[in-house]
């Protein structure tokens, strides 16, 4: 779900200024086609930094790593960079190939301003997914042996991964109904499901253990559905929490960030060489997710010169689903998606069909002033204006992803707070 209205497919005329013009390969009439703005490269160096600073002073200085696995950890940071720069290099050229096939949508939050009558590319996350795969599958040629036992779920997850990436960009080409979207993550989850040859044990809580007489409890097939319950969930979230400039992509940037520092302070806090290994191959995921999704939100962050479509937002929840479950944080990880299970639980009304539910579901925006007015939907961006007042776009974008932050770092003073007593 994102800010757009996609066309008729019997259209052939816009409104949009064009400055750029192709030739259709099939009629050979030149069609208009807007231009692509330019890369919002030093808002990006800036957002890094904010995250990049604690997450090095963690490896280098605070933790003593053996140096095999800082390795490996820098080796994937530095390809997940040159995956950044292709990914920044690639959305412009991939921008123009799916205009010519009109796959483009209008930016419904600048309705009636010039900007609302711009053709945006849609559907650009498919090549973040494509350069995300390239780089995890080259980075096993320097971490993973033949005989590595991560070596089958890694390829696992990445073929789940792969799996969700394809079934979104088919929801952005064919339009599936939402009710439909529900179902499309459990098919994905099951490449996962097959090869995970983990435990499915979990650590009962030390206050409950006096009442349930044990310290471990084996769930068996339970722990494989709630797995599976785990990845639709996440991979929905995140497309339902959507709706204006640079959510759906922030969101993750946000979550992606906050999973690294948990990853590395689990590594650096622990003993267990497989529970090290086991937040280290959530790194191998997380870290090139992050620098791709980095370089989409360059062209998405207001005004948004590219839309991420559907398969963005199913190829991240994937993506963080996968990492969560096989490093085992699962937990965490739900308390990390705090805004969206909060989304989640306002939109659930709606989405059971208790109460109408139109296909936008998106703010009223005033061409005049230029700003957004929360509407009655269920739907945290209209929860929050209704609570903080109008507020423009970029605005509202700002102080959302700033409640996921501070979800995030809520979840590490959580975490801290009950060590030792919790489990």
């Amino acid at each position: 779900m994102a800010a757009k209205k996609r066309p008729s497919r019997s259209s052939t005329t816009t409104t949009a200024p064009a400055t750029i013009t192709a030739v259709n390969p099939k009629s050979g009439e030149a069609s208009p086609e807007p231009p692509i703005a330019p890369a919002k490269l030093y808002l990006i160096f800036k957002i890094s930094l904010i995250f990049l600073i604690p997450y090095f002073y963690l490896i280098f200085y605070h933790y003593k790593f053996e140096s095999e696995l800082r390795k490996s950890i820098l080796i994937n940071a530095v390809v997940s960079f040159i995956g950044f720069l292709v990914t920044v290099t690639m959305i412009p050229v991939a921008s123009k190939y799916v205009l010519r096939r009109n796959l483009f949508g209008y930016d419904i939050n600048k309705k009636g301003t010039p900007q609302g009558s711009v053709k945006v590319p849609e559907s650009l996350g498919i090549i973040v997914g494509a350069v995300f795969l390239v780089v995890a599958i080259l980075f096993q040629y320097f971490n993973f042996t033949a005989d590595s036992n991560w070596l089958v779920e890694y390829n696992a997850a990445l073929s789940s991964i792969c799996f969700m990436m394809l079934l979104g960009f088919v929801d952005d080409v064919l339009d599936v109904p939402w009710r439909v979207k529900l179902l499309l993550p459990s098919i994905a989850a099951l490449p996962l499901l097959m090869a995970y040859a983990g435990h499915t044990t979990i650590i009962i809580p030390k206050p409950l253990v006096s009442y349930i007489g044990l310290e471990i409890l084996d769930l068996g097939c339970i722990y494989k559905l709630y797995m599976w319950l785990l990845a639709i969930f996440c991979t929905n979230s995140i497309n339902i929490h959507a709706g204006i400039n640079g959510l759906e992509v922030g969101q993750t940037v946000v979550i992606a960030a906050a999973i690294l520092i948990h990853n590395i302070m689990q590594i650096g806090a622990s003993g267990d060489p497989e529970y090290k290994q086991a937040h280290a191959f959530s790194i191998y995921l997380i870290q090139p997710m992050l620098a791709t999704s980095l370089a989409l939100l360059s062209y998405n962050w207001y005004p948004s010169s590219v839309f991420v479509g559907d398969t963005f937002t199913y190829f991240a929840g994937m993506t963080m689903a996968v990492a969560g479950i096989l490093g085992h944080f699962s937990e965490t990880l739900l308390i990390f998606f705090l805004p969206q299970v909060l989304n989640f639980l306002l939109s659930l009304p709606q989405l059971a069909g208790i109460i109408p539910c139109p296909r936008h579901r998106l703010p009223k925006f005033d061409p005049q002033t230029g700003l957004l007015t929360g509407t009655n939907d269920g739907t945290l961006v209209n929860f929050f204006l209704r609570q903080l007042g109008r507020m423009s776009e970029q605005s509202l974008c700002v102080a959302l992803l700033t409640f996921q932050a501070i979800c995030c770092g809520f979840c590490f003073l959580l975490r801290w707070l009950l060590t030792g007593w919790y489990k």
